[in-house]
């Protein structure tokens, strides 16, 4: 479930150092919670695999962090992801280390994955900068 993500390039965040950096970077940044819930496998994390193969423009960084094993991580992560609830599956895209948008489960929920990817898309064509 890691490896289907870490394949495509994105990098774990598996330290609370780890996401406190992430949120620092300059540019974009996807970061998803990952799960091991039906939705993520079966909508989520096809989504971003399709996303991070095919998207004309795409974040600066790639970053997956995993609730339920990458515990302190997950939990910075969702502290900086405020006021948005805990949520495993979520997707979020930063902008110079700012929140400006959010994906998150019930979001997910009961979607296909290519209607996430197509969303993915609408989202990295305008925030991310550079054509992939």
């Amino acid at each position: 479930m890691k490896s289907e993500l870490t394949s495509v390039g994105f990098e774990e965040l598996l330290t609370s150092e780890a996401v406190d950096n992430a949120f620092k970077a300059q540019g974009t940044s996807l970061l998803f919670i990952n799960s091991v819930c039906g939705c993520a496998a079966g909508a989520a994390r096809p989504a971003l695999v399709w996303a991070a193969k095919n998207a004309p423009k795409k974040p600066d960084h790639m970053l997956t962090t995993f609730a339920g094993f990458d515990i302190d991580a997950v939990k910075t992560a969702r502290q900086h992801l405020l006021p948005y609830p805990p949520s495993s599956p979520a997707i979020a895209i930063l902008k110079d280390g700012k929140l400006v948008h959010m994906i998150e489960r019930h979001m997910i929920e009961g979607r296909p994955a290519q209607m996430i990817a197509s969303h993915l898309l609408e989202v990295f064509e305008n925030v991310c900068a550079v054509e992939a």
